[in-house]
């Protein structure tokens, strides 16, 4: 185990559960769920859409303290309330104290930006201006990604993120990965659900497939790496079996 970890180990109290047949608790990665060790500073989860990552990650991120919608524990705000119950069942075995924390989600960090330029103009929290590098609206989405990593996070920090390649492209992704690799290398914890074959290609990062209940699997035998990796190689062969086979 690794003793500079921020969260050593997340179990589901299941003796508490009433009932595995209702959401969340009948989705199969919850309703096989027991307990999952962290043993790197870099842990992705992968897996297919509807598996429940997103489910899963945002309830690890609530029962932390932090908002459903993303952001530090600072952030009360809600715009939609659809947070599932899990987050009152998840219990968090902590190593060491995070000097900060935050949930990085990219479905909803329109409402995030929104949400600290609403601070900054309405409740008079400039600080908050510097502390983001400036209004997140004012940039791309990915640009915003980016900018909110490297003003916001710092060494030894608790983060948690959800699919942050979707704002980025492919040389941003790298980016990414350098900014992670530094911070993790500074005492920072990551903790991702990602669709990215850049990402979950990080060296030092321990892969964890939630297609089957957490495993831990290789780089190069992930579904993701498989796919991507058959499609580019031979795209013609892939369109035709797509296409022309019906």
């Amino acid at each position: 185990m690794n003793s500079k970890l921020m969260i050593k180990k997340i179990s589901l109290e299941r003796d508490k559960i009433e009932s595995f047949d209702k959401y969340p608790f009948n989705i199969e990665i919850v309703k096989n769920f027991e307990e999952l060790e962290f043993t790197s500073p870099v842990t992705f989860f992968v897996g297919e859409n509807g598996i429940g990552k997103s489910t899963f990650i945002e309830a690890l991120a609530v029962s932390l303290g932090l908002p459903a919608e993303g952001g530090t524990e600072n952030f009360k705000y809600q715009t939609n309330n659809t947070t599932s119950e899990l987050s009152n069942y998840l219990r968090v075995s902590k190593f060491n104290r995070p000097k900060t924390r935050f949930f990085l989600r990219a479905e909803s960090f329109y409402n995030f930006s929104t949400e600290v330029d609403r601070l900054v103009n309405e409740d008079g929290f400039y600080n908050l201006r510097k502390a983001y590098g400036g209004s997140l609206h004012e940039c791309s989405h990915g640009e915003a990604f980016l900018k909110l990593v490297q003003n916001r996070f710092t060494d030894h920090g608790l983060y948690i993120l959800d699919e942050p390649e979707a704002a980025l492209s492919p040389q941003r992704q790298l980016s990414l990965l350098c900014l992670i690799d530094e911070l993790a290398k500074e005492g920072s914890q990551f903790i991702i659900a990602t669709h990215s074959p850049i990402l979950i290609s990080y060296r030092d990062g321990k892969i964890l497939d939630l297609n089957n209940n957490f495993k831990e699997v290789k780089y190069e035998d992930t579904d993701i790496y498989s796919l991507y990796k058959m499609y580019i190689d031979e795209p013609e062969a892939m369109q035709h079996r797509l296409f022309d086979n019906n």
